[in-house]
């Protein structure tokens, strides 16, 4: 699995979990990985739980990141699918090991794939202005 793949798999991972009747993320990230139709190798696995453990750790000051970079919009208001492109690309941008331009890119091609038009630019906007805070 690529790293896009892998971290593809890991915004699934985090959009389940907003939505997931499961309290507890042991269990949601137990059924996410049980309903892959292919085996996920455990590189790949421990990429993806760290890039999701890691924005999960930050969550509030990822969200704060946000809502300084989104002017107007509360993270509770927005689109869940873009949340959690922006959740991700914060994550690995802030604390991760991935390059700023590397991040944001990843998170533009996601915004492509699964959410609306006027969302690749949106998050563009939100984190080239997160980025520079």
């Amino acid at each position: 699995m690529s790293r896009r793949s892998a971290r593809k798999n890991a915004f699934f991972l985090l959009f389940q979990m907003d939505f997931s009747e499961v309290a507890e993320f042991e269990q949601v990230k137990e059924i996410f990985f049980a309903e892959k139709e292919e085996p996920v190798e455990e590189s790949d696995k421990a990429f993806i739980l760290s890039e999701v453990e890691g924005t999960r750790e930050h969550l509030a000051e990822i969200d704060a990141l946000i809502e300084q970079s989104a002017k107007g919009w509360d993270p509770e208001r927005m689109n869940k699918v873009d949340l959690a492109i922006l959740r991700l690309a914060i994550y690995e941008m802030k604390w991760g090991e991935t390059p700023v331009g590397v991040a944001i890119n990843e998170a533009v091609e996601l915004a492509k794939k699964f959410s609306s038009d006027e969302a690749p630019a949106f998050i563009n906007g939100v984190l080239g202005k997160a980025s520079q805070i």
